[in-house]
């Protein structure tokens, strides 16, 4: 049975917190607030809250190997960031032209390539619809296509097998990877599927090759075994997480990232927390996160 013990609650109330990872580097925890616009990054050794606007919405961002910039997913495609001048370095924007879609979530496979998913934020045209993109540092490849809202991508362990959810659909799918090549590899098989109502968000995998998830809807972060079974779910105290990532000395804390938009008053009275960063101390270690290459 996990425990889960709260050691860091930032109070930022985010509109619509994503995309959260730890940086070995600097010792310290960054996401994006999408609505606001804004890049954040804590620092647990000294509780130092710093935070950047951007140009764009950002759907989700990655550290780099070989450069001090953000790589990132904005609303109209994959650019680099420079966040002291707000500077965007456009690399490829496969859905700038399809009005009502932006870029959604997203993460570096193991391999060091650059993966994002769109959403589709209004409809404009019948069957309207994104895709799952990878970026290679020179081409944009197209690897899902009739997708809605493109969430809770991460691999296996051994880079094997990669998971996905369409949200709306209420299905993590599993499919298997070739890690050399950077693709999909054959037929996809549903991993999960949760109760009607209930959205999977952003997911990561662990030590053990477990996969964890902000299930937006269920107030909970799930986590699976390598065959799909429920092992834990740790409950929350807003009922809009969105993205999950392991960090700290030796990642063992999991941080959680939440929503406060689409609550009403009402909601917002019954859950005040809803939009903040949570960082619990576990028993269990995750994985390092790749960085662009």
């Amino acid at each position: 049975m996990s425990r889960f013990t709260l050691l860091h609650e930032v109070a930022c109330q985010n509109r619509l917190g994503e995309g959260v990872q730890w940086n070995e580097r600097d010792q310290s925890v960054w996401w994006t607030d999408i609505q606001s616009s804004l890049i954040y990054r804590f620092t647990p050794a000294t509780e130092q809250l710093t935070s950047w606007p951007t140009p764009e919405r950002i759907g989700c961002f990655a550290f780099s190997s070989s450069d001090s910039r953000l790589l990132v997913a904005a609303a109209t495609g994959i650019a680099w960031l420079t966040l002291e001048t707000g500077e965007l370095e456009w690399l490829a924007r496969p859905e700038q032209a399809i009005r009502g879609n932006r870029m959604n979530d997203g993460r570096v496979d193991r391999q060091g390539r650059f993966w994002a998913g769109g959403m589709v934020e209004e409809n404009n045209a019948a069957q309207q619809s994104t895709a799952l993109y990878s970026f290679d540092g020179s081409d944009i490849h197209c690897h899902l296509s009739g997708l809605t809202i493109s969430n809770a991508l991460c691999w296996s362990r051994d880079g094997t097998h990669l998971y996905h959810a369409d949200s709306p659909t209420g299905k993590i799918m599993q499919y298997p990877f070739d890690p050399v090549a950077g693709r999909i590899s054959g037929a996809g098989r549903v991993f999960v599927a949760v109760e009607f109502g209930l959205e999977p968000d952003g997911a990561c995998i662990d030590s053990e090759d477990c996969l964890w998830n902000a299930l937006w809807g269920s107030g909970q972060v799930r986590r699976y075994s390598p065959d799909g079974q429920q092992l834990a779910a740790l409950d929350l105290p807003f009922s809009q997480p969105t993205c999950v990532a392991f960090g700290g000395p030796d990642l063992s804390w999991l941080i959680v990232t939440s929503a406060r938009q689409g609550l009403d008053e009402a909601a917002l009275d019954r859950q005040p927390r809803a939009g903040n960063l949570l960082i619990y101390q576990t028993d269990i270690r995750g994985l390092p996160e790749p960085c662009f290459k």
